[in-house]
């Protein structure tokens, strides 16, 4: 049974009428004329709800790519009335098909039909008039299941041919726009129309989508905005993104005026992938640097944590369709193109290799040929023998940049050619009209290495078409006149800077910008010995035919699924305007402090029990003056004369810097360096929550901890009485938290027999005494408040990081103990809407201030001041 909103959409398709009790919504025609959506945010009002009621027997994927996997020919006027095939269909002035070559397609064929249900959205590669596309919409989503995305032709050229092609892909690619003709300069229009074009590709998706039970899956840099428009629709979508893409290290990304929008917009899906660790290495860099991110990998899986939801990170290069390439290897076509290039080059005596790119600055041709000319020149032996043929795709791009790499490469080839050819042998052969796929596999059957020299690439699929293009079948056996046992051979020499090099291991790697490296890469995949070849072809076909594009696909899903599973478990909510939206999730019974609620708490109670956390949570991280302001230091002193309460500040400073800094402040309580000195009034002595500890450790750990502030810059040690702490929140961001690893490592290994714990937090690694803990001060409190028969019925705990969460543990676990009233009024809060084990949270400093103002003004209304 399809979900709810499909199925009218089915209805609508076929004509019939809307089932009873079910409400029919007409796809509506998108934005037919030119223009610029201006608002990017939705009508709060509008929602797509789901039926609780339907369910879908298997599970609904939404697939999200610029175009649809369907290729359209308008009809000539002698087949207007002619039948279509099944695989076809058609409208009045159109036929459709699949396009078996797209990998959306491919996928759908890798997860099988039985398993999931796929629907397609998209733009088509033709231009459809406005009067036909409600008819053309019904087709492809009756008989292809594909919601057409209808963008109008001025505003898709501002999209693709200018954001995504001119400036995107220039970018992710390294290319710098330095000068106007180096890659297209940033242009605000343009990125108006990107984000427009993303936005229609939502409303598209929203027509469908039922956002409770189907997983939507986005595709590619053309949509990397298309997830925040979903996610501000349905907080809980279940939404993967993948980028075919590289992504560029953090100092060419943050040149990206747009740079914070579109990482963010990265984050509101639940599952990003990439091709390679570099490619997600780099992302997390610019999550660390620009947003101040970090991540973790449990259980070998890798996320971010993003207020309070976990991004996961998914490494996996895509595979091809080997049902695809092993049956195009069995046509007939291909066999008869086989026996033509054998009988044109091998019984020729000549020896191909084979380069297979699109005609773009980034694929290395010019490099390639080059590396040619040089092989001739190094190995007159070649002259003769060794061919090149290289097939030029047509570029996806259009422009001057793509005009220059075919000037440039048509006067190399002739160059070499006019320099080595002789009659009946050109070395290099240069195919730039439109090959069939068939045609193409023959050449990589009939060539002896191929060669991928582009300087920088997403993944590149071409050396895996190669590689079961070489394991053949037994017909090519015997057109190629192998013996059905002998082993199979190929010979790959490849660019370090494309997606698949990793997985190749046994691939000739190469920089292309190196000619003479290059070169003598081809020389060596010529002469190198059969064994050898057989064996690294073996050890490819055994990696490609296994980790083929449906298990990437399932494996992509999987993860998916497993990502999402807690979404039902979690409060959601959306915070931030524009593309700086994003959705905080948290536990159900986590809930903003009310102060109607504490204030009316506080009134009604009698015995009080304050412990507050002094760095950012009374007083800004960020601070450079970490001194408490008179206002801070007038509201304590308001709470500490009312005789209700007791009053603690527990902070990780030094028990000399907190005395100067709250010796106005008689009557407070101080908890200094995590609790392990503790002061319960101003004219008291300072006790030890533990046994006072030797200190002899710190002559082995300081000398550790220099020699990293050394090499670390930025970094500086804070040295207490019983404490050590390496600070690196000045350090740049990625050294330093790989130095603070290292770090946490050594002192680890050379404190392991001291009486010691070394810890790790935000920005620094701490050396303490074992035992000390900020849930000792509130067991202490607790007990003493006992001692002398003050039993609390308010408790307030306040505190913003890792170590709050002790103090936070012990009261909550008090509640039902003696230490704590049975009907007490409990309030464990924590700074900021992140995962805690408090039940409350406020925004920041400022609201706490606010609160602690409130209850300051209660107490001297109660408990005057005495003048």
């Amino acid at each position: 049974m399809v979900s709810r909103s499909y199925s009218n959409l089915l209805e609508l398709a076929s004509g019939e009428p809307p089932s009873l009790g079910r409400i029919s919504r007409r796809i509506p025609r998108i934005m037919t004329v030119p223009g610029i959506i201006s608002d990017i945010d939705d009508d709060p009002s509008e929602s797509v709800c789901s039926d609780p009621s339907s369910s879908s027997q298997k599970d609904r994927i939404i697939m999200v790519a610029n175009q649809l996997p369907i290729r359209a020919h308008r009809k000539s006027d002698n087949n207007k009335n002619g039948s279509s095939s099944s695989s076809n269909s058609s409208s009045n002035g159109w036929i459709f098909s699949w396009d078996e070559n797209s990998l959306l397609l491919q996928m759908k064929d890798g997860l099988g039909d039985d398993d999931v249900e796929v629907i397609y959205i998209g733009c088509l590669k033709e231009e459809i008039h406005p009067n036909e596309q409600d008819e053309v919409s019904q087709i492809l989503l009756e008989t292809f299941k594909c919601v057409p995305t209808f963008v109008p032709p001025d505003l898709f050229s501002r999209y693709y041919h200018g954001f995504c092609k001119q400036q995107l892909w220039p970018l992710f690619h390294y290319m710098l726009p330095l000068s106007p003709d180096l890659g297209g300069r940033f242009n605000r229009s343009l990125w108006q129309a990107y984000v427009s074009v993303n936005k229609i590709f939502a409303d598209r998706i929203m027509e469908v989508i039922n956002p409770e039970d189907d997983f939507v899956w986005v595709h590619d840099y053309h949509l990397m905005v298309l997830p925040t428009f979903l996610r501000k629709r349905f907080n809980r979508v279940k939404l993967g993104f993948f980028l075919h893409s590289p992504f560029p290290s953090s100092e060419i990304y943050k040149t990206l005026p747009i740079r914070e929008e579109l990482l963010r917009a990265f984050l509101n899906a639940d599952l990003i992938g990439f091709h390679t660790f570099d490619y997600a290495r780099h992302f997390l860099s610019c999550c660390s640097r620009m947003l101040g991110l970090t991540y973790e990998s449990k259980r070998g899986y890798i996320g971010v944590e993003y207020y309070g939801r976990t991004v996961s990170i998914k490494i996996l290069p895509v595979g091809i369709h080997m049902g695809q390439l092993e049956s195009v290897l069995s046509l007939p076509e291909t066999e008869a193109k086989v026996a033509e290039l054998i009988k044109q080059y091998c019984d020729q005596g000549k020896t191909m290799l084979l380069g297979v790119d699109d005609m773009d600055i980034f694929k290395g041709i010019s490099l390639k040929l080059l590396a040619m000319e040089q092989l001739l020149l190094q190995h007159p032996e070649c002259q003769g023998k060794v061919v090149l043929v290289q097939i030029a795709l047509p570029a996806r791009g259009r422009g001057k940049d793509v005009k220059e790499v075919q000037e440039e490469t048509y006067s190399t080839v002739k160059r070499i050619n006019e320099t080595f050819g002789k009659p009946g042998y050109n070395p290099v052969v240069l195919i730039d009209e439109p090959l069939k796929f068939y045609e193409r596999i023959a050449y990589y059957v009939v060539a002896e290495c191929c060669l991928v020299t582009a300087v920088r690439d997403g993944m590149n699929l071409i050396p895996y078409e190669y590689i079961i293009s070489r394991q053949g079948n037994e017909r090519l056996n015997k057109v190629l006149g192998l013996e059905p046992s002998t082993p199979k051979k190929s010979m790959l020499v490849v660019s370090e800077f494309i997606g698949c090099s990793p997985s190749l291991s046994g691939a000739i790697r190469v920089n292309p910008w190196n000619i003479d490296a290059v070169a003598d890469a081809m020389d060596c995949a010529l002469a190198m010995a059969e064994p050898e070849k057989q064996l690294r072809h073996e050890k490819h076909y055994r990696y490609v035919s296994t980790h083929h594009v449906g298990y990437w696909a399932h494996s992509f899903l999987q993860d998916l699924e497993r990502t999402c599973r807690d979404h039902v478990r979690r409060r959601c909510w959306g915070i931030g305007f524009g593309l700086s939206f994003r959705v905080v999730a948290l536990d159900p019974n986590f809930r903003k402090l009310s102060m109607e609620h504490i204030v009316s708490a506080y009134k009604r109670t009698t015995t009080r029990a304050i412990l507050l956390d002094y760095d950012g949570t009374l007083m800004p991280q960020a601070s450079i003056d970490k001194s408490p302001s008179s206002k801070s230091l007038d509201i304590l002193n308001s709470l500490c004369r009312d005789r209700n309460n007791m009053v603690f500040i527990v902070s990780a400073k030094s028990r000399k810097t907190l005395t100067e800094w709250f010796s106005p402040c008689e009557k407070l309580g101080i908890a200094a360096e995590h609790g392990y000195f503790l002061r319960l009034k101003g004219d008291e002595e300072w006790e030890t929550c533990v046994q006072a500890a030797d200190c002899g450790w710190k002559q082995i750990a300081e000398p550790v901890m220099k020699q990293y502030m050394e090499t670390t810059d930025g970094s500086y040690i804070e040295d207490k009485e019983t404490a050590l702490v390496w600070c690196y929140e000045d350090a740049d961001p990625d050294f330093g938290s790989c130095q603070a690893k290292e770090l946490l490592d050594h002192l680890e290994s050379v404190l392991a027999n001291e009486p010691v714990t070394v810890k790790s937090g935000q920005n620094f690694v701490e050396v303490k005494p074992q035992g000390v803990s900020k849930g000792l001060v509130a067991k202490r409190l607790l007990s003493t408040m006992q001692e002398r028969g003050m039993l609390p019925d308010f408790v307030l705990c306040i505190g913003d990081d890792r170590s709050d969460e002790d103090m936070f543990e012990v009261i909550i676990s008090s509640v039902s103990g003696p230490l704590i009233d049975p009907r007490a009024e409990v309030f464990a809060c924590t700074v900021g809407k992140k995962p805690s084990k408090a039940k409350y949270y406020l925004d920041d400093t400022v609201e706490i201030c606010r609160l602690m103002q409130g209850l300051a003004s209660v107490s001297d209304q109660t408990h005057p001041a005495l003048t």
